[in-house]
């Protein structure tokens, strides 16, 4: 395990360089045209992306990424 200290500024530019790419992952998953096991690395990645932001962010901003568990 790794530990970082970041200043107030930091932590502003963390959260919305993760935000961003969250929104970016939630778009490729809503994509018809991708496929299946693409969107499945995707998926994988956005779980990592999620655990990270979810350490910054208040209860109410995580709700707005939290997704469904979808089994196909």
């Amino acid at each position: 395990m790794l530990g970082f200290l970041f200043n107030e500024r930091e932590c502003r530019e963390l959260d919305y360089v993760l935000r961003k790419e969250l929104d970016e992952m939630l778009f490729d998953l809503n994509d018809k045209v991708i496929e299946q096991d693409l969107k499945g690395a995707i998926e994988a990645r956005y779980k990592v992306i999620f655990r990270m932001y979810a350490r910054l962010a208040s209860p109410k901003e995580i709700s707005r990424y939290a997704r469904n568990r979808v089994y196909h």
